[in-house]
């Protein structure tokens, strides 16, 4: 019975019952057109959707606002094409009808160009193999939906009711993981708690405006009792409830995507993980830009044990008044939006980070999932998760190689072996990272 009740549920609000990628075979139900989705959730009645054994929602108030919230992304809105991108459905939004900039405006000017890597003559094995973002393949979808969107438009992921409904309430759904935590502190300790973050990562302290690191892609298991598994940046500023970040990286989030592969992800938050923050476009908080990618979709490879290393690259940089996003694959390093200084206040952010930090993040409750590939960081190359020519953007524009130092607080779990840019060769500065988890 939950099994056909899942699917039910699954057929009403995004028009898909199986997972997979945009090339598998076609699912048997029909295809949800936009304007059927926002009737759909503009209909629901919420008793019933409260009775569901499924739903985590914790009273008809909470799920009222869930459903004001999913409305309010999507009022004015005009969608004339979507498509499905492994379980998952993006609607092709006007850049100025996206819900950041109905909240904000659009900002008329141009992205600066990214920030080039400190330079270095010396060599070392080449990178891995880059990913090309899925809506620039040439793809159609199972329906015969052409996976991208024309210029002018960006791919918002569809934020459903079953998504929401899946957390306690709607501040629930908008933070980075259970108990509201979000980034490493050197004074981490073993976990004490159910739903404890886990880290193996480098930091160091400086004054910076963004940074730069290739992520090698890879889909940890996440099973029952565990949350999610991840690799990403950190750029950070301020400290106590005003601590300030931007985020992004990979992440395997079944809980939330709906899928057991990794999505690419961004996050934000300007009162350290209190009241504020989101990921992607799920609040009025980033502008996204560029049509090529897809922010909270999964990408068409990942690496595989002693095989071919695939990877992206990630860069921040903030720039009169904005931290834009650039993101590279098989093409060049390109803008794909920004957060508006405004989110932050009178925060650090809104004129520079003063701490940046590379490594990989994991939430459990009965157990902690693999981090990055699952072997230790001493596997190496082909084998263990990596990030490789880590670079900051210094105050005066420049690159300058990461100095980092590495912490494994709980190197029973997960460990880090990080290689400075003295002797990383054309790598930089780079570390390995990751390990099996479990129950410790």
């Amino acid at each position: 019975m939950r099994r056909i009740q899942l699917t039910i549920l699954l057929v009403f609000l995004t028009g898909i019952t199986t997972f997979g990628t945009a090339h598998a075979q076609p699912p048997q139900q029909k295809f949800i057109p936009f304007q059927g989705f926002v009737s759909g959730v503009a209909a629901v009645d919420a008793q019933a959707w409260l009775a569901r054994p499924e739903s985590r929602v914790k009273s008809s108030a909470a799920f009222e606002e869930m459903r004001r919230h999913v409305l309010s992304l999507y009022q004015g809105v005009h969608v004339t094409h979507s498509f499905w991108l492994d379980s998952q459905v993006f609607d092709c939004v006007p850049i100025a009808e996206q819900p950041a900039v109905r909240r904000f405006g659009l900002q008329k000017i141009a992205p600066p160009p990214p920030t080039e890597k400190p330079s270095t003559g010396l060599r070392s094995p080449a990178g891995g193999q880059p990913v090309q973002s899925p809506v620039e393949m040439g793809e159609a979808d199972p329906f015969g939906n052409a996976v991208s969107c024309d210029k002018g438009t960006i791919p918002m992921r569809r934020v459903t009711l079953e998504e929401l409904s899946r957390f306690g309430s709607l501040r629930e759904f908008f933070q980075k993981g259970p108990g509201g935590a979000g980034r490493p502190r050197p004074a981490d300790v073993p976990p004490a708690f159910s739903g404890q973050h886990l880290y193996a990562y480098a930091y160091q302290n400086v004054n910076n405006n963004g940074g730069n690191s290739w992520l090698n892609l890879w889909s940890p298991s996440v099973g029952t009792g565990q949350i999610f598994s991840l690799s990403q940046q950190w750029y950070v500023g301020g400290s106590g409830s005003g601590t300030q970040t931007v985020e992004g990286g990979w992440q395997n989030y079944p809980g939330k995507y709906g899928t057991n592969s990794s999505v690419l992800f961004i996050y934000w938050t300007a009162d350290d993980y209190g009241s504020t923050g989101c990921y992607n476009l799920d609040c009025t908080a980033f502008v996204q830009t560029n049509s090529g990618w897809t922010l909270g979709g999964t990408f068409p490879n990942y690496s595989t044990s002693g095989g071919t290393q695939y990877e992206i690259q990630m860069q921040w940089k903030h720039y009169q008044g904005n931290w834009w996003l650039y993101l590279q694959g098989t093409g060049t390093l390109d803008p794909v939006g920004y957060y508006p200084n405004s989110i932050f206040g009178s925060g650090q952010l809104s004129q520079n980070a003063t701490l940046i930090e590379y490594g990989g993040e994991t939430v459990g409750t009965a157990s902690w999932p693999p981090m990055g590939s699952g072997a230790w960081a001493n596997a190496g190359s082909q084998y263990a998760a990596y990030q490789r020519v880590i670079y900051y953007t210094d105050t005066s524009g420049f690159g300058q190689w990461g100095n980092l130092t590495a912490v494994q607080p709980t190197s029973n779990c997960y460990t880090i072996v990080y290689t400075p840019s003295s002797s990383g060769g054309s790598w930089g500065s780079y570390f390995y990272f990751g390990g099996p988890g479990g129950n410790c």
